[in-house]
Order: C-alpha cells, then structure tokens, then sequence
C-alpha cells in the first residue's frame, strides 16, 4: 500500500494511504490517567478543529485545520466512551443515562472552553459519541482571517470602520452561514474592534467567544434539568442584559424570540450590537428572521445596518472559509426590507469585491460623524495601512493585535 507522509510534529504524523481519501493520523504514546482518556492525546493538539468519536467501532476522527478530515489511529470502546461522556457531563451538572431522572443528550463544554455534544444509547444505538468543537488556546484574529483569504484587508478595514463607528455611529449587524463556516472564529475576530472603554456583554448558548477586551461580562444560558432546575435560555440572558448598561451586545447563535429583543435593542439605542444565525444568503437572513421562531417584525430590520454571509468552500480541491456576501439593509419595500449588496465572492477570481452600489452605511456614518465621504475612506485606508503593517511584521496572536488596536484608539 502506497504511504505518503504530509507531516510530522511532536507525536503526530499524518500521511495518507492510496485506498482512502482521508489522510490517517497517527499519535504516538498513552495518555495519563485524565477523565478523557486517550482522547486527551487529540485535544492537546492545537491544529485540530474538531475530534469526533462514533462509538467504539470505528476509529475516532478528527478535522485538521490544514488536512482536513482525518482517521485516527485511536479505537475508545464503549465502555471507556460511556465514562469520558459521563465525566464531561459532570463538569457541567448534566446527569447523562437513561433513566427516571436522567438524560442520554447533552450539550457542555471542557474546562479549557471547548463546546462539547454527546449522546448515549438508546439515543444512538451504535454506543455513545462525542462531538468536540476546540477551543483554539491561541485564537485566530483578523490577520490570520486575511491571511488565509476568507477576507481581504479592504474589507476588514471597513468593518474596524463600521464597528467603531468613528466614535459616532457603529453598526448593527448579524453574521450568517452554515455549520461549520467559521461564523463564531469571524465575529470573535471583530469583537477585537470594540474599543476598550465600551462596556462589552456577550451571550451564547455554550461560551466560546475568546474576545480579549478590557470590560467584558459573559453571559450563558441554561436547559432546564431533569430535577426541575429551570431553564435560562437566551431571551432570558438578554433581557437581563440590557439593563446591565451594555454598550455593545454580542449574541452568539440567534434561533428563536432572542432575535426580536435583540433587534429591538438596535431599534433603542443600543448601536454596535451584533450577533451570528444558521442562513446561507442576505435574502434567506431576512426570510429566517422574520418567520418562526424569531418571528421579528418585519419594520424592526430597519434597526439592521449589515448582514454578513460566510460560507465553507471547495478552492482548487481545499476547503476554505470565505466571506461571500455583504448586504445593507437599504429601507423597506412594502412590508419587506430592501437589501443592498456592496461587497460580493468572484469565484472566477477567488476574491470579494465591492460592487459599485452606493453605501447607505457610510453615508449614516458619515453624517453621524460630521465628515464627508472623502474623509470616510481616507479613515478606511489609516486603517488598512495598520492592517497591512501587522500582517507585513507578522503580528498575528490575539494579545498583540487587540493591543496595536487599542493603541491607535488611545492615540487619538
């Protein structure tokens, strides 16, 4: 059988075999005794993404941030998966089984912050599973979006513009996409825009924002339990929320009444707020959001200024995330809003492109700003320059980048 060795790194080499597209990835070594059992080996790894395990006949897969999706050469039987299950369970109070008083689903997360799915038989039938979603120890920020093309640096500068706002007037947007696009790495990226000395409150079904910021309140909610223990679900959290004085809002993963509290906080004052959806196009944004379960009033997405769509795509045999569609709404037509797109993915070229359409977002900035549309682009290219500056020196971690960020806000 034909090997072909991709790489190799501490304990870890990858190759792939002639008979199989997926490339095998072989760790070396046991782990210690830890309540993840040899899982632990995978989640150690900072360039994996994803570690999946079906139940103990199958290996345990994983998705590499460069080779995608991977075998193992790890095999958990049942009973051993049954224990990791239970014992990340625990650390969220969940009582995993099935019986009176019991639940064979839950959604958690590790210590670490990575947001954990698992399930038990009768729910699957082939032996429990696990679904780990990592979180990354050093996260990725705006640089390395732009270096991997899923934006360019004209983009990202008008979005620094539009999140801050040029003190006066920053935007309310949502991000959408599909599972698994990078919605969550991209509005984590942007929360690095928010100047410090804004109050920043975040809500999220299961906490994985890694936003580095001065004033920052998370919030999470929770199911009801088995015990009668009540649930907190995201309205909740968000109701709360606005009488916190926040002066940004972050929702992460709007599905139900949420999106109507939150839109109405747009609609009152609160400028700045944004949050991501499950939704492939602009126009399917705006269908999602004002049918059931969000139901939001049609004339409160007039509070809407951006809606930003990012997508998981197959590049030249690779897949990348690439944000495909910027649209404003522009008003309502009729009981329905108007959307504009201004920046759209050229497949033929791999890039995004602005349109031509004129932005009704910059000329509410402007106006809120007092400055003309000339000086609103000099203010986007100040910003691509510094941009451009960080990815020419190699400025990439979180801490270093959020600081030359607030820097450049203090130096004004």
């Amino acid at each position: 059988m034909t090997q072909t060795i991709l790489e190799q790194y501490g304990t870890v080499t990858i190759y792939t075999e002639g008979n199989h597209p997926s490339p095998i990835y072989h760790v070396d070594g046991v782990a210690e005794p830890n309540p993840h059992g040899d899982l632990q080996l995978l989640l150690d790894d900072d360039n994996l993404e994803e570690v999946m395990y079906n139940g103990g006949e199958q290996e345990v897969k994983v998705a590499h941030r460069k080779y995608g999706m991977c075998r193992t050469n790890l095999i958990i039987d049942n009973e051993s998966g049954l224990q990791i299950a239970k014992n990340i369970a625990s650390y969220t109070n969940v009582p995993l089984g099935d019986g009176p008083g019991m639940v064979p689903i839950f959604d958690g997360r590790l210590h670490d912050g990575s947001r954990v799915n698992g399930t038990i038989p009768p729910v699957s039938p082939d032996g429990p599973t696990l679904t780990i979603r990592k979180f990354k120890e050093d996260p990725l920020t705006m640089i390395n979006l732009i270096k991997f093309g899923t934006v360019n640096t004209r983009l990202a500068a008008m979005m620094w513009v539009w999140i801050e706002g040029l003190d006066s007037r920053p935007a309310n947007f949502v991000i959408a996409g599909g599972t698994g696009s990078g919605k969550t790495t991209t509005l984590n990226c942007l929360g690095m825009f928010i100047p410090w000395d804004r109050r920043l409150l975040t809500v999220e079904d299961t906490a994985e924002l890694q936003v580095y910021h001065d004033h920052w309140l998370r919030m999470e909610t929770r199911r009801e339990r088995p015990d009668g223990t009540s649930e907190i679900d995201m309205n909740d959290c968000l109701k709360s929320s606005l009488r916190m004085r926040p002066d940004r809002i972050i929702v992460g993963e709007v599905r139900g009444p949420e999106a109507a509290t939150l839109l109405t906080a747009m609609n009152t004052g609160h400028d700045g707020s944004f949050g991501s959806l499950h939704a492939n196009t602009a126009q399917e944004t705006v269908t999602r959001m004002i049918n059931p379960p969000m139901s939001v009033p049609p004339i409160m997405l007039s509070g809407l200024d951006l809606i930003i769509i990012q997508a998981r795509l197959h590049v030249n045999g690779k897949t990348a995330r690439k944000i495909t569609e910027v649209a404003e709404v522009a008003g309502m037509e009729g009981d329905k809003p108007r959307l504009n797109i201004i920046w759209k993915y050229n497949a033929a070229t791999d890039q995004i492109e602005e349109t031509g359409i004129p932005s009704k977002l910059r000329e509410t900035i402007c106006k809120a700003a007092g400055i003309s549309p000339d000086m609103f682009e000099k203010h986007v290219s100040q910003r691509e320059a510094i941009l451009n500056d960080m990815i020419s020196r190699d400025v990439e971690d979180i801490q270093r980048v959020t600081k030359l960020i607030q820097s450049f806000y203090a130096s004004r």
